[in-house]
């Protein structure tokens, strides 16, 4: 043993932990066992080169994904924005939704991680090109905190603010609206980048126009700082579950995507629900801003890049609403808003 540390202590590939004392290498246990026949004349066999490692609390590990690249310095502030308003939604009985994109998935025999109980092996494709799929799915959740029920769009063009926003109006038309008849606001919780990112003109254009304006809702969006998005529920809550349910089996089609999702149920009641969505988004669009400026869109005063509102510009003057955080007793956690019309940065017509 003592040959062994000795080896490996001068070894440059080898690690080790200070507090727990527990080590690692880079080298096989064939090529220490290789090492110490040639630099010490002692044969021994892999096997025990491995029991003689264990003892010496050295063991096999993995890469950690822990260094980050560096926290915002309003990360903590922001949360506690996010905090209160999910408070604030909650007390109210207020639709809460947590919004992202999946990875997307190639369609088509094609190997997906995982295990499932079979007789035999499902044969795929040995290797995953991107020319040989029937598409490329682009799954889109919404996931409803109060009722712990989720929604998955399967996309099959491009994720664009365009279909972020599609996804949301298809929960609400199917499901929203029939859950929550006397709601009259909104709250998203989504990551700063993206489709449904802080900067996209067009996820915003598209918000005011499709859904705040067509439905009468007030809509209050609250971003997760960039590098925070597994602190999005829809990561943990909905996302993994539909992963573990198609884990090791093919999406050969569309319709395999929307099947498993639809099948997907918990011991804790989620349940979620699953369609297609089979239009043409085209990538690149572009917001003026001079269209912009029409939007009814106002910025917190605190952490605004993160934090805004979209008040209905039709609905508004035709039905007595509640007041949403502005002015009324219904104040938002958001401290206070003001308009965008004179801060839209020139040049910044992204989508």
């Amino acid at each position: 043993m003592e040959e062994i540390r000795i080896l490996l202590d001068t070894d440059s590939s080898t690690a080790g932990d200070p507090m727990s004392r527990r080590r690692w290498t880079h080298q096989t246990s064939e090529k220490v066992a290789q090492c110490l026949a040639g630099g010490y004349g002692i044969k021994v066999s892999a096997t025990v080169v491995r029991r003689l490692l264990k003892d010496l609390n050295y063991s096999l590990k993995s890469n950690k994904k822990c260094l980050s690249a560096g926290n915002s310095p309003d990360r903590d502030k922001q949360f506690g924005i996010i905090k209160g308003l999910r408070e604030e939604y909650m007390a109210a009985g207020d639709p809460i939704i947590s919004v992202d994109t999946k990875k997307k998935e190639l369609i088509g025999l094609f190997k997906n991680s995982g295990r499932t109980w079979c007789r035999a092996s499902k044969k795929v494709k040995d290797h995953d090109f991107r020319s040989e799929a029937k598409g490329l799915a682009a799954p889109y959740g919404i996931y409803d905190l109060q009722k712990n029920f989720g929604v998955l769009v399967v996309g099959e063009s491009a994720d664009t603010p365009e279909f972020a926003v599609n996804s949301i109006i298809m929960w609400w038309k199917k499901h929203g609206q029939y859950d929550y008849p006397n709601a009259n606001r909104l709250l998203i919780l989504a990551d700063s980048g993206g489709s449904n990112g802080a900067r996209p003109r067009v996820w915003k254009k598209q918000l005011q126009e499709q859904f705040a304006d067509v439905f009468g809702i007030t809509i209050t969006v609250a971003h997760y700082p960039a590098g925070a998005s597994k602190w999005n529920p829809i990561e943990h809550r909905m996302f993994n579950e539909i992963s573990k349910n198609w884990a090791g089996q093919p999406l050969e089609t569309f319709d395999t995507v929307v099947n498993f999702a639809r099948k997907t149920r918990t011991k804790t009641g989620l349940r979620v629900e699953a369609y297609r969505d089979k239009r043409f988004y085209e990538k690149g669009k572009k917001v003026s801003d001079k269209e912009m400026n029409k939007i009814a869109f106002t910025r917190a005063d605190e952490l605004g890049k993160w934090n805004y509102m979209f008040e209905p510009r039709l609905f508004c003057r035709q039905i007595n609403r509640p007041d949403h955080g502005l002015n009324g007793a219904k104040q938002s956690s958001l401290p206070t808003y003001q308009s965008v019309s004179n801060m839209i940065s020139t040049g910044d017509g992204r989508q």
